[in-house]
């Protein structure tokens, strides 16, 4: 069995959208599911197929646990949260699994009111980020092609295709445009906005 790291507050980073609203991103504590599922309650049929991979009215036991059972080395799960209402909405996850001592397989998936901001992008960064600061050098993404966004995934990863119209992906080294500053201890992010 598996004993859990000390929690990567590390990780933990405030990042300023580019319409000025603040967006937190840390990582998820071990079984520490009502984040997820607050998340999942979020997503649309649409949405979280094209996660899954798989139609499912809502996320399945098994499924979160495997999202929620993190050790901090092989198995990590960050995710992004804004400030609403007075407390905070998760509004993204982001993880990656061990697959061998040098691949990993990531995942994301971002709340359908949030999608096309950009949240996305500065997650995978992070988790890939994490990943490669864990001694990960190859990475796998499963996604359906000829969905929005994949035209900026094809230009930072190499892809493959299945006959069954799923892309594997495997994403490129860390890609620049973006400005890490430590402020207060974490963190803090500006955008920088990738080309079209």
């Amino acid at each position: 069995m598996t004993t859990t790291a000390e929690y990567p507050g590390e990780l933990e980073c405030d990042v300023t959208l580019p319409d000025r609203r603040q967006l937190h991103i840390r990582p998820l504590r071990p079984d520490e599911e009502g984040p997820v599922r607050e998340l999942d309650a979020r997503l649309s049929m649409r949405t979280r197929y094209l996660r899954f991979l798989s139609p499912m009215p809502a996320l399945p036991d098994s499924l979160l646990r495997l999202l929620v059972t993190v050790d901090y080395r092989c198995r990590l799960s960050l995710i992004a949260e804004v400030e609403a209402s007075g407390r905070r909405e998760v509004i993204a996850l982001g993880s990656f699994g061990a697959i061998d001592s040098g691949t990993a397989e990531v995942g994301l998936v971002v709340s359908d009111a949030w999608q096309r901001q950009g949240i996305g992008t500065i997650l995978a960064r992070a988790i890939l980020r994490a990943a490669e600061d864990r001694g990960f050098a190859r990475f796998v993404a499963h996604l359906l092609w000829g969905e929005h966004g994949d035209a900026a995934s094809a230009q930072t990863a190499s892809a493959t295709s299945s006959p069954a119209g799923a892309r594997q992906v495997r994403p490129k080294s860390r890609s620049s445009g973006e400005c890490l500053r430590k402020r207060g201890g974490r963190r803090r992010r500006s955008v920088a906005r990738l080309p079209e």
